[in-house]
């Protein structure tokens, strides 16, 4: 099955590392030109632009704090500055804080939210609007998580509001934009072996694997997979949805 990415690019937020990193450098193996943001780990985005590079595709690492409106607006003009065409927004960034509701500062739920829920209306109404312009077909896709489903037990109720939000963000987006050729789709995580789960996994993984039918903790190479087929040609009848990519633990 041909993806057919040759010529095309996507913007990938926080793509310097984990889940995303894995993202950036699965598009980039099908031919995708690949915009890395990043926030902090400028050495991290730089190594996978050269990466990238190496793999003969082009990639660019932009820095944009996606708490800031005016940073999520510069990511996408910056991605289409250089490659001239902005054909693939994924909204992977997002912060997992921990803290039961009864000590939740409001400064720590309003940074959840606006990293994990309006970032990805930002990004997407800038991305959008340059699209439906240019009268420009699209896909977004946007990382959310089975938490959005089950809720939190382990002190992240934030991080689970916030991800509920992008499931319902999603289907109301994918109905507006059907009609200018935009898919726009999410799938749900489970656990995931990256550097922002590692200390929870190392501290309870049997608790965590014991959630888990498949009886293993995914790979960031196992999302890049499924997201690489979701932002594809091949997908292009899929809108709406959130493709579940947890190893069992959501089942619908």
């Amino acid at each position: 099955m041909s993806l057919r990415f040759s010529g095309k690019t996507a913007i990938v937020t926080g793509g310097s590392r984990g889940v995303g990193k894995g993202i950036c450098l699965a598009l980039a193996k099908e031919g995708a030109n690949v915009v890395i943001n990043y926030n902090s780990s400028e050495k991290d985005a730089l190594e996978i632009k050269k990466e990238i590079e190496n793999m003969g595709s082009k990639a660019i690492a932009v820095k944009a704090d996606l708490s800031d409106p005016q940073q999520c607006k510069h990511l996408i003009d910056e991605g289409e500055r250089v490659f001239g065409n902005i054909d693939i927004l994924i909204n992977n960034a997002g912060t997992w804080p921990k803290n039961w509701i009864v000590d939740i500062p409001l400064e720590e739920w309003n940074k959840t939210i606006d990293i994990n829920l309006t970032s990805v209306f930002l990004t997407s109404q800038a991305f959008a609007r340059k699209n439906i312009e240019k009268n420009r077909p699209g896909k977004i896709l946007n990382v959310t998580s089975q938490a959005a489903f089950h809720g939190s037990t382990t002190g992240h109720a934030h991080y689970a509001a916030s991800k509920a939000g992008v499931v319902a963000f999603t289907v109301s987006m994918a109905r507006e934009m059907a009609k200018h050729n935009i898919n726009v789709n999410a799938i749900a995580l489970g656990i995931v072996e990256t550097d922002m789960t590692r200390e929870a996994l190392e501290k309870n993984i049997d608790y965590y694997i014991s959630r888990i039918p498949l009886g293993k903790v995914a790979t960031a190479e196992d999302i890049a997979n499924i997201v690489t087929f979701l932002v594809s040609e091949s997908a292009s009848y899929i809108t709406g949805a959130t493709i579940d990519a947890t190893g069992g633990m959501l089942m619908r």
